[in-house]
């Protein structure tokens, strides 16, 4: 299988934790809706002869799209991903499995959520991040505690069913009773997936400025692991799968979209920053919104700022930083055995140790290897 991701780099203001892409230049949506179908009719034959199985609109905030956006959009994708994969020939021309769109709790009206089914999107991801509306204000968000409930309810009546909440944890001075409200408010609304993440202070963000600046303090590495051993425990009680390091679904309801990610599916990403990968290569746009309207519209290839060719050790090293984030591990048996026999090199202190586990020709990061699982991609990973 194959998957599009579409990024929409749109918000009315910017959160002072993030550090992905965005602008508040909201008027040139339109314009950049244009660029971003253009981009796709480009680059139609960058995907592998595989069929396309999940579409992706994230961001930024895709829900602050107009309608008559959004529409164009979706159509474009659902009939270019339907003449795809007719195109395949032997009964491939299946239907999208998952069609997922990013949304800020507040934006979802019910003029809004009526408009998504019939679009073909079948799945809603939603950033809650925290149920306090004191963090909330901290983080910048737009929405309160109080709307993300009222979100999930209009979109379960206008028939989207299959939801996904991000949550954050790790604010300053937040204690462990305060997570577990956050936890159980969240498994409160039945929602079908839950990602949840520490508070990063990446370098350029307010809130990285804030912490240089004295103003705010980071949480403590045993507060912080407390935290995710709560998170684990509260979920999986709840019928959960950790199915991921930050992913948690109930049954049969994992992201397909993102399990394509960390199994190294093959994905055209559109839009200004979005990334792309075809097996043997990873390519980025620029990150500049009126830059890649204007070389897309041009059809100008300088819309692509780099492109990185994939040698059998990077591809290994990819393998190691994402299929081991992932409940099934490594397939040990998938790889050449020049690295099959660095991984079980390199592993083996780390399983006599009790924070990978190797079994049925798979490694596995234990329940004590989740807590440091970068310093073990870091022991595993390549450099010759």
């Amino acid at each position: 299988m194959s998957s599009i991701y579409v990024h929409i780099p749109f918000c009315k203001s910017r959160c002072i934790y993030c550090g992905f892409y965005s602008t508040t230049l909201l008027a040139l949506q339109e314009q950049y809706i244009d660029a971003v179908i253009r981009e796709l009719s480009l680059r139609k034959d960058y995907l592998p002869s595989q069929p396309i199985r999940t579409l992706y609109i994230g961001g930024g905030t895709p829900s602050l799209l107009s309608h008559v956006s959004l529409s164009r959009l979706c159509h474009t994708l659902t009939q270019f991903a339907g003449t795809f994969n007719a195109g395949l020939g032997d009964g491939e021309a299946q239907a999208i499995e998952e069609f997922t769109i990013e949304c800020n709790p507040d934006d979802i009206t019910e003029d809004f959520a009526r408009l998504l089914a019939p679009l073909g999107i079948n799945r809603v991801s939603m950033g809650a991040q925290t149920f306090s509306d004191g963090r909330l204000a901290f983080l910048r968000r737009r929405h309160r505690s109080e709307d993300v409930k009222k979100a999930v309810n209009t979109l379960r009546k206008c028939g989207i069913g299959n939801l996904s909440l991000d949550l954050m944890f790790g604010f300053p001075g937040q204690t462990l009773a305060e997570w577990r409200h956050d936890i159980d408010s969240a498994t409160g609304l039945d929602v079908q997936h839950i990602s949840a993440y520490s508070l990063t202070y990446e370098e350029g963000t307010p809130l990285h400025s804030l912490l240089q600046k004295g103003e705010v303090s980071e949480i403590g590495e045993e507060e912080s692991l407390a935290m995710y051993d709560t998170l684990i425990d509260r979920l999986t009680a709840c019928g959960y799968e950790h199915y991921e390091i930050s992913n948690f679904a109930l049954p049969g309801c994992r992201s397909k979209h993102n399990s394509g990610y960390w199994r190294r599916i093959p994905y055209l990403g559109l839009g200004a920053s979005a990334h792309s990968f075809d097996l043997l290569s990873r390519q980025w746009n620029i990150c500049d919104v009126q830059t890649y309207i204007r070389h897309v519209t041009d059809s100008s290839p300088a819309f692509i700022e780099e492109r990185e060719e994939l040698t059998a050790r990077e591809t290994y090293n990819d393998t190691v930083t994402t299929a081991l984030r992932t409940s099934e591990g490594i397939d040990i048996l998938s790889l050449d055995s020049r690295f099959r026999d660095y991984l079980l090199a390199a592993s083996r202190q780390h399983v006599s140790n009790g924070t990978l586990s190797l079994s049925d020709n798979r490694l596995r990061l234990t329940r004590k290897g989740l807590f440091i699982s970068d310093s073990i991609m870091t022991d595993l990973v390549c450099v010759d």
